[in-house]
């Protein structure tokens, strides 16, 4: 996906990212409830931003020091192609509305993108200690130790996830979303339909999943899991076939040997 980052940054700026990251994730778990905040609407999103900008308060210029000279993603659920250079892609609270929601599924994440490809990237997950890290060409970890894609080879036999980007989406998106899982039905073994994205890219990256895929282009959503996958092994494209990077309209993250099948199943539609 990317050039090898150096040495020295794999050693002096991760473990600097993973601490800010770190740090985030306790302010997240404090603001967290097991039971459901919000009723209307409007008291759900004003729970979500707040969540967003308690946590970006600890985050946002810790990081933007950590690498001088590096920019800041400001709309979290934007997607395209960013301007050249290197820039700060975050998520302050990966699964916002499961934490609303009191359930246990969300992250921190914070992912480093030069020249629209992700070179470096934190997910924590606060709630169990869980901390995913890569850098371009240094392999992906948990809590130090290295992941390793799935080795199956028959999408028969796989275990496939898919999700919704953002509420509001396209009729033309979710119409596809509907007849993808429909036919990764047929195809596959078993496909989950949940959000958010980088946590079924994380099961992917340590081979417990063996593909995800997703229609919308958010970045925030995949470029820290689009890292993962990719540093463990497996493939990582658009649904054209072709290299995935922060402009694509689609993504398909797979087990390399898995994934020319379920491209196959997914391109047509």
């Amino acid at each position: 996906m990317s050039t090898a980052m150096p040495t020295d940054l794999r050693t002096t700026l991760l473990p600097a990212v993973t601490a800010i990251v770190k740090d985030a994730g306790k302010t997240l778990r404090d603001r967290y409830t097991t039971h459901a905040r919000g009723v209307t609407l409007a008291e759900v999103v004003g729970e979500i931003h707040a969540n967003d900008e308690a946590v970006l308060a600890v985050m946002r210029e810790p990081l933007l020091a950590a690498r001088p000279g590096s920019q800041w993603a400001e709309d979290e659920l934007a997607g395209g192609a960013l301007p050249p250079g290197e820039w700060w892609v975050v998520d302050p609270a990966e699964g916002n509305i499961n934490h609303v929601h009191g359930m246990p599924d969300w992250a921190v994440t914070a992912t480093l993108v030069r020249d629209n490809q992700p070179i470096l990237t934190v997910v924590h997950l606060p709630l169990s200690g869980d901390t995913y890290t890569a850098t371009a060409g240094g392999g992906a970890h948990l809590d130090g130790r290295p992941l390793t894609v799935s080795a199956k080879a028959d999408l028969e036999a796989a275990l496939i996830g898919t999700g919704q980007a953002r509420p509001g989406e396209s009729t033309d998106t979710f119409r596809r979303i509907g007849e993808s899982v429909t036919a990764m039905l047929t195809a596959g073994l078993v496909v989950r339909v949940s959000v958010p994205a980088t946590l079924q890219l994380i099961h992917v990256a340590a081979g417990r999943m063996d593909a995800f895929w997703q229609f919308s282009d958010v970045r925030s959503g995949l470029v820290a899991g689009a890292l993962l996958v990719a540093e463990t092994g497996g493939t990582v494209t658009d649904l054209d076939g072709k290299p995935w990077n922060a402009g694509s309209r689609d993504f398909l993250a797979a087990a390399p040997r898995v994934h020319s099948a379920a491209l196959n199943v997914l391109s047509p539609l």
